[in-house]
């Protein structure tokens, strides 16, 4: 799998920072001028795309009451239906065309989520950079044929993915030559417990696969999203509304715009901090280290006076002979008079 590739304009994998992604989802709460105000919130916050779900309810699954489409699994949607939540949840496909040209015009990418066939089409006429496979949708394999031969990135969720689940979904891209693909590390429960999330998976998948790794997360907070930084992270995707208190079927476990700007800035700060991996002395270091000890005069030694360790010591800085000759030059003579703070040198001495 390629370890570098664009999304848009910005590009993804090694070397490059995190591509972090606001999901909108169902927080435009049915209000097209709030899904507007949210894409403004992810420019300000820090965000490099957002990210839509493009369905609607009769495209993802359909209207009955059965038992095996309600909503029973201990969820802040228990109690309703699949065609009800997502009646209520979906974002109006006339919108999105209008919404990605919004993003485009802050600098942001915009990508979604389809769920068939047809959404697929409609993404295609609006040229998205990318596509997201969500979790429960990995294990649709015409569906993700039809995105891989776009030959455009494939963002998978794991949430819900059996190991062969993964290995089907990207052996189908590898025989459509698609290899631009990033596995995010999942929990499909809303919000996710801290003990459930497992961020040492990411590294597993990276090795496991062969492919660059990140993050859907539906934790509440920043710690989550900044620590999966360091464990080789190359997406962070977080979901985003103005506040939490307006509701809606996502909001309970959404960012705020305040916190969405917390995270991004400790991300970042993150990645400066990691550096290299690489054990080098910076240049500042280098100097640094001319402070630290060595072999000095401490007291006043005549010409040919002894050194002893009465009168030679190791101390700060760093200007004399390395330590590691200390027990070599006790007793060896002064060949002239030594003055208390001079720095040994081996042509002081016989």
């Amino acid at each position: 799998m390629n370890k570098n590739f664009k999304i848009g304009n910005k590009m993804v994998g090694e070397g490059a920072p995190a591509f972090i992604v606001a999901e909108i989802s169902a927080n435009h709460n049915q209000d097209y001028s709030r899904a507007v105000e949210i894409i403004h919130a992810a420019k300000e916050a820090g965000a490099d795309a957002v990210k839509l779900q493009t369905y609607t309810a009769d495209t993802i699954t359909i209207d009955c009451d059965d038992e095996c489409f309600q909503i029973n699994e201990g969820t802040i949607w228990d109690g309703t239906t699949l065609y009800k939540l997502y009646k209520e949840a979906y974002t109006p496909w006339e919108w999105q065309p209008r919404l990605k040209e919004e993003a485009e015009k802050l600098g942001l990418e915009c990508f979604s989520s389809p769920f068939d066939f047809t959404s697929v089409d409609f993404l295609e006429e609006m040229q998205v950079p990318a596509y997201k496979i969500a979790s429960y949708e990995i294990n649709d394999i015409p569906l993700i044929r039809k995105i891989a031969r776009l030959h455009k990135p494939v963002i998978f969720a794991t949430g819900i993915a059996y190991p062969e689940d993964i290995e089907r979904a990207l052996s189908v891209c590898k025989e459509e030559g698609n290899e631009d693909i990033i596995l995010l590390k999942c929990v499909s429960s809303y919000p996710t417990p801290y003990e459930a999330v497992n961020l040492n998976v990411i590294p597993t998948l990276a090795k496991t696969y062969d492919c660059l790794t990140g993050i859907s997360d539906h934790t509440m907070g920043t710690i989550v999203s900044a620590g999966a930084i360091p464990l080789g992270a190359k997406m962070v995707e977080k979901h985003l509304t103005l506040r939490r208190s307006d509701g809606g079927p996502d909001g309970a476990f959404s960012m705020e715009p305040e916190e969405f700007k917390q995270m991004v800035e400790e991300i970042r700060i993150l990645e400066k901090a990691l550096g290299s991996s690489e054990y080098v002395l910076t240049d500042a270091q280098k100097i640094e280290h001319e402070g630290s000890r060595s072999l000095f005069v401490v007291e006043d030694i005549p010409e040919g006076g002894l050194l002893t360790p009465e009168n030679i010591r190791s101390i700060r800085p760093g200007n004399g002979l390395h330590t590691m000759y200390y027990e070599e030059v006790l007793g060896k003579r002064a060949k002239h008079f030594l003055k208390k703070g001079t720095p040994l040198a081996w042509e002081l001495i016989n």
